[in-house]
């Protein structure tokens, strides 16, 4: 290539789009996780519905940032009918750092699709899925430790 042009990389055409819901588990160190093409108040009650299924007996801590989604209409009516298993801690505007996830997503970024090219969003989740398959928290040096700070300012 010659100094000055351009190099071209080749793209799928139409923007397409693949939104990862994800929720950190404490306990075990898994994030589980939900794939959607767009990012609203019903995918968002979605995957609220799929975290209640996948722990169908335990209580539910969630901590939201202030996403427009997460404050909507459809989003309050589902925390107000799961209000017995979910329990909603809400951040602070523009403080991502204090959400254990932020972490992960760093990290699952870098494993999943930093530096590659996924010619189809077939192929991105598989890629999502092979990760998120293979996660295991515990076990990365930089895995989320926010558990012992929460403990302390409880």
């Amino acid at each position: 290539m010659r100094r000055g042009e351009r190099k071209l990389i080749p793209a799928p055409g139409s923007p397409q789009f693949l939104h990862i819901f994800g929720g950190y588990n404490w306990h075990t160190g898994v994030v589980s996780y939900l794939t959607a093409s767009h990012k609203n108040s019903d995918t968002f009650v979605t995957f609220l519905e799929h975290l209640l299924t996948e722990y169908p007996r335990q209580h539910l801590i969630l901590v939201m940032d202030n996403a427009s989604y997460h404050h909507s209409k459809t989003v309050k009516a589902a925390l107000s009918l799961y209000q017995d298993r979910i329990l909603v801690i809400w951040l602070p505007k523009y403080s991502p750092f204090l959400n254990p996830i932020e972490r992960f997503w760093l990290h699952f970024k870098q494993l999943a699709v930093a530096n590659r090219l996924h010619r189809s969003l077939t192929e991105l989740q598989r890629s999502v899925d092979e990760v998120m398959l293979h996660q295991n928290i515990l076990a990365h040096p930089n895995r989320l430790r926010l558990l012992d700070k929460f403990r302390l300012l409880a």
